[in-house]
């Protein structure tokens, strides 16, 4: 059963990924030189969303930790 699910649109339409509490979901938009990619995982009891800036396709640079979030952050 889906414990994350994750949609993207692009210019071929909507794709639609699902992940258990086991193995997780990530998910990487980017153009050439920077993107962003978000992982969500289930951590002692808790869904924990972490977000990277990266330097994109090239991949020239590696990337920065901008957070780690979980439901406590949205109050």
């Amino acid at each position: 059963m889906s414990h994350f699910y994750a949609n993207i649109q692009g210019n071929r339409g909507m794709a639609t990924r699902q992940g258990t509490k086991t193995s997780g979901i990530e998910g990487h938009i980017r153009g050439w030189d920077i993107g962003c990619r978000v992982t969500c995982i289930h951590r002692k009891g808790e869904d924990v969303c972490c977000v990277y800036l990266t330097s994109g396709s090239s991949g020239h640079k590696p990337s920065k930790r901008l957070g780690e979030f979980t439901v406590k952050d949205l109050d």
